[in-house]
């Protein structure tokens, strides 16, 4: 089967609509039975420079669409004649009791998806028992979330050039009583997503004329928007100095990004944090290597879905090597390309404790705010249910690569670099 473009959905699902207002919607969030579903309602109810922001990667969007078609190479055994009654999906990430080996990644402008976004979020994942992650670059502050939900949340830091302001997040997410840090470190320098360029992305949208048509388009968005007064980026603005105004704030934004982020770095954040810290944005065996000997608590196998270096390997294919090279010395969690629960069946079969999940999420929030989270939520834990109940297992910490019939990967893994621990 030939792959769709760039904001397909893979698995036969055809693109979505180009001006999906010209169909009726099919159906209520509520009723969606899959993650696609939900997709479509969220391509007609969120103006397109959001959706796009969402619905592509960086320059080609290879490896964003690899991402999720690399997913379906590994097939899944079917046993028979098993007792596979009462089938336990809970489990522990990073230490934490969850519901099912499931985390909500962060999302940058979360609260531009829908109105508020991050509080209704976090809400639907606290109430299924899942933690829920905060951007750096979120609409809502630390402090605001967490006067709005019920429990700690996780809190992602970007480390910036401005090492004070990084520094003061930290403090920040220990004030708020964030339970982990999820350092993000593949985003030193930023890939450029061809359709925000175009579309001129900013929180909030700029005003053109294009943007206002279609936003025209979008009652239901609007009218979120106009009652929330969270419409910037809370956690930035009021907290640097000399960012005074949203043109400032978008121009110290831009130059913002650390290239100079090591894994010395990597080390003095994680005894500044003194918490459990998870490492996001391993893509290799030898920089998994070196993040198992930092000490962190995970490490989450990620290209930032696709957005930053096009051409890089989809996160499933080198989920096994990393399992291989570190596994046992480190938790390890897959991100980048879940779209069902069988894809979280396929990871954990890899040797994975735990996954995240992003755009499978933001597709219910755009939909439908907190209930659509929840209802994406919904059928992930039930098709991993059925899904491990088919493959003969009862609990989710037996499923491991016996589930599997694994493919000859594309292109050769290198051994790990004995000497890379040196030259970190």
């Amino acid at each position: 089967m030939a792959l769709p473009k760039a904001g397909g959905f893979l698995y036969g699902r055809p693109e979505p609509l180009a001006n999906p207002q010209d169909v009726p919607e099919p159906m209520t969030p509520a009723q969606a039975p899959e993650i696609a579903d939900l997709h479509d309602l969220y391509a007609r109810r969120v103006p397109k420079m959001f959706y796009d922001y969402c619905e592509t990667g960086s320059y080609t969007t290879s490896t964003f669409i690899d991402n999720t078609a690399a997913m379906a190479k590994f097939r899944l055994r079917q046993r028979v004649a098993r007792n596979i009654d009462q089938r336990i999906l809970q489990t522990t990430m990073a230490g934490e009791t969850v519901s099912m080996p499931v985390a909500l990644a962060p999302i940058g402008s979360l609260g531009m998806q829908h109105a508020d976004g991050e509080i209704h979020a976090c809400r639907a994942a606290q109430k299924f028992g899942l933690p829920f992650t905060l951007s750096t670059m979120s609409i809502c502050s630390i402090e605001d979330l967490a006067a709005n939900v019920s429990k700690p949340f996780w809190f992602q830091l970007y480390v910036m050039r401005d090492r004070g302001f990084a520094a003061d997040l930290v403090a920040r997410a220990k004030a708020a009583k964030c339970s982990a840090l999820v350092l993000t470190l593949d985003l030193q320098v930023l890939g450029q997503r061809h359709k925000d360029t175009k579309n001129g992305l900013s929180s909030p949208p700029k005003l053109t004329l294009p943007n206002i048509m279609n936003m025209m388009t979008k009652p239901r968005w609007c009218m979120g928007m106009l009652g929330t007064k969270r419409r910037t980026f809370d956690n930035i603005f009021g907290h640097v100095k000399d960012v005074g105004d949203m043109t400032s704030l978008s121009e110290w934004t831009n130059h913002q990004f650390d290239p100079t982020l090591d894994w010395s770095s990597v080390d003095f954040i994680r005894k500044q944090w003194g918490g459990k810290l998870i490492l996001k944005g391993i893509n290799d065996v030898d920089d998994a290597v070196i993040a198992a000997g930092l000490g962190a608590d995970a490490i989450v196998v990620s290209n930032h879905g696709g957005r930053q270096l096009d051409g890089a390997p989809a996160t499933i294919d080198m989920l096994g090597p990393i399992v291989d090279a570190v596994g046992g010395k480190v938790e390890i969690w897959l991100d980048s390309g879940i779209r069902t629960g069988m894809d979280i069946m396929r990871a954990l079969a890899l040797g994975a404790q735990g996954t995240m999940i992003g755009r499978a999420y933001v597709y219910g929030l755009g939909a439908a705010g907190e209930a659509g989270v929840t209802r994406a939520l919904d059928i992930l834990q039930k098709e991993l249910s059925v899904t491990m109940g088919l493959c003969g297992e009862r609990d989710v910490k037996d499923v491991g690569r016996h589930n599997l019939l694994m493919p000859t990967l594309p292109f050769e893994v290198p051994p790990p670099d004995v000497k890379a621990k040196k030259r970190r």
